[in-house]
């Protein structure tokens, strides 16, 4: 309504809900109008006539029905998984059994840290020999992936095969076993 403040709202809200939460005992019953007939000469398919209350009622929600209480059954295939389960299914976690580590062997292999001063080294002997610079740059590239992943044996071996090849001087293959020899590192 116009005038009214938002304090004024509430007060009148929980004054109807007090209204409502009174039994309808505790209403003030409407007079009856009185009758003329006696109670006897009523017909007995006729309805009893309903009080009519003297205020309007508040809205009030509906009382619910109570629906009869159902228990929840598990379907027969999950309640045979549920107490079966043993923990097989992908992605359970599993006991694995523990796995001693095996001793290997320490290997030498390319030391990392002195990448660029091998890869400048490596370069020198590669311009100088007399294979094609195309081929010089994948034959660094495999050289240092073998000697710092597999070791210095398994990328002297390989230019060992360059060498059978005549794409290497047995003086540049020389030079490349020690620069693999200088720059490696046991682990």
């Amino acid at each position: 309504m116009p005038g009214e403040t938002k304090k004024s709202k509430p007060v009148q809200k929980s004054a109807q809900k007090a209204e409502a939460a009174k039994p309808a005992a505790a209403k003030p019953a409407a007079a009856k109008p009185a009758t003329t007939k006696p109670a006897a000469a009523k017909p007995a398919t006729t309805k009893p006539a309903a009080a009519k209350p003297a205020a309007p009622k508040p809205a009030v929600a509906k009382p619910t029905v109570a629906k009869p209480v159902t228990q929840k059954t598990i379907p027969t295939k999950a309640s045979a998984q549920a107490s079966t389960y043993n923990g097989d299914r992908p992605g359970a976690k599993k006991n694995k059994p523990v796995r001693t580590k095996e001793s290997t062997k320490k290997q030498s292999m390319l030391n990392t840290h002195k990448l660029a001063p091998f890869k400048y080294d490596m370069n020198e002997i590669l311009s100088a020999s007399r294979m094609d610079p195309a081929k010089a740059s994948s034959f660094l590239a495999s050289i240092i992936a073998k000697a710092s992943r597999i070791s210095t044996k398994a990328a002297k071996e390989f230019a060992k095969t360059y060498l059978d090849a005549d794409d290497l001087t047995k003086d540049e293959y020389d030079k490349i076993c020690r620069l693999l020899d200088r720059y490696s590192k046991f682990r």
